[in-house]
């Protein structure tokens, strides 16, 4: 299933046929009551003047105005709410705002009465002529005022013809800051999301678009067997990820180990047949202390079929060495030493150098979906329309960036350092790290750090 993307501005021949058939039935209305009602004149001769009897003109004017005062007041309220009448739906043509939305009462009572101001003067005045029996003056400036007001309103409505700029507005349009659109050539801008167009262009057969979350990465690094830990009476084990018969000492001198005192388990038996080490001189007394050691090194070597204890320290000493994450596994930081935060930054090829925080929205005209929070909109530039209203969510994470196609229609792609591509499924997160480039649309930026 295609979709009209562009906008096609109405042509003047088809703004004059929808003024036509929109105008055509009051017009015939009054002009068949003034006829009639002329035709109706009698005169009469009283004390030497010349009375004209007036009153079926006066009578069926009266009526005929009154019908197309009622009539233009639904049509302009139908036109205010959808940019729609009767001669823009046969002509196929909108009209709408200068952002592509339903006109609105103010837009379009500037282009009505500038537009047939002067017929609806004449029609008045013809009234009140005819009210006061001044027939000479309903002949001689009424109903040339009326013609008048009709000639005027042609051309108001065919001016577009003469507009230098595409031939996109006419005088009303310009005084009432409106626009005119041929939906049967082009998209129609009051039901598909204004002049900047709908929040994605996406085909009609892909589901509705949901918010998507980037997920969290594990802190555990793909690849990695899961630490284990070593058993403490009274706690749980955690889970292996997979069961190892022994686990090795670790001879990195850059191992952290806990402040209080180095490892030196009290109650650890070396295995049968080894030669035990000579007994060392007695420290001077000191507090037992709890030492959990960081997986997946382990500081004794002990039988695989039964973990070996370790002593249990006071609560306060083990609250201060023991870190609050380890339920979760996650690995304790060098004590005193934060982690670095990547800063990131994006160069779209248009020149813009962003540096990236939290959560960001890229796109035409980027807009969060109710109840959605982002911390940045990145609106870009697209004169040829080839990305989405909001095409893309970034979310920083460490080092990398999770980006999420928002279901746009001309999708996403993103370029690895070594020349890899892969296009994104719509509404799924990919992990991108930098070096690599994003391709969105016909544009594209690249992820650094700065």
């Amino acid at each position: 299933m295609t979709t009209k993307l562009e906008l096609a501005p109405a042509s003047a021949g088809k703004r004059l046929g929808a003024a036509v058939l929109d105008w055509l039935g009051p017009f015939a209305v009054l002009a068949t009551t003034f006829a009639i009602g002329i035709a109706g004149i009698t005169q009469t001769r009283r004390n030497g003047f010349i009375v004209y009897d007036t009153g079926l003109l006066v009578l069926l004017g009266s009526i005929g105005l009154g019908v197309t005062v009622v009539y233009t007041f639904v049509l302009l309220g139908l036109e205010a709410k959808s940019g729609n009448t009767i001669g823009n739906q046969l002509m196929g043509i909108r009209s709408a705002d200068s952002d592509g939305y339903a006109p609105g009462a103010g837009v379009v009572f500037v282009r009505g009465i500038l537009t047939g101001g002067l017929l609806l003067l004449g029609s008045i005045v013809a009234v009140i002529f005819s009210a006061l029996g001044l027939i000479g003056l309903l002949l001689w400036i009424a109903l040339p005022l009326m013609f008048l007001g009709v000639v005027w309103a042609v051309l108001v409505v065919v001016s577009s013809a003469w507009d230098k700029n595409g031939k996109l507005r006419g005088w009303q349009d310009k005084a009432a800051k409106s626009l005119v659109f041929d939906v049967n050539a082009g998209r129609n801008p009051v039901t598909t999301g204004g002049i900047q167009g709908p929040y994605s262009f996406a085909p009609m057969d892909l589901p509705p678009v949901q918010p998507v979350a980037s997920p969290v990465p594990s802190s555990q690094a793909p690849g990695v067997p899961h630490e284990s830990k070593v058993q403490v009476p009274g706690q749980t084990t955690a889970a292996h990820a997979s069961p190892a018969p022994a686990v090795q000492p670790s001879h990195d001198p850059n191992q952290w180990r806990p402040p209080s005192a180095p490892f030196a388990p009290t109650s650890a038996q070396a295995p049968s047949g080894s030669p035990s080490p000579a007994p060392a001189p007695a420290p001077s007394p000191a507090p037992p202390s709890t030492v959990i050691p960081q997986a997946p090194v382990a500081h004794a070597q002990a039988p695989a079929a039964s973990p070996q204890p370790v002593t249990i320290a006071p609560q306060d000493t083990l609250a201060a060495t023991a870190h609050p994450d380890d339920d979760v596994e996650r690995t304790q930081m060098r004590p005193g030493v934060a982690r670095a935060q990547a800063v990131l930054r994006i160069r779209i090829d248009d020149g813009q150098d962003v540096q990236l925080g939290g959560s960001v929205l890229l796109g035409r005209n980027p807009a969060p979906q109710p109840g959605e929070f982002v911390e940045q909109l990145l609106p870009v530039a697209d004169p040829g329309r080839s990305i989405s209203k909001t095409h893309l969510h970034l979310r920083v994470d460490g080092d990398g960036v999770w980006v999420t196609d928002r279901n746009s229609t001309n999708g996403s792609a993103v370029t690895t350092p070594d020349g890899l591509q892969t296009r994104l499924n719509p509404g799924e997160a990919s992990f991108v790290r930098p070096g690599s480039t994003v391709h969105f649309g016909d544009r594209s930026f690249h992820l650094g750090q700065a």
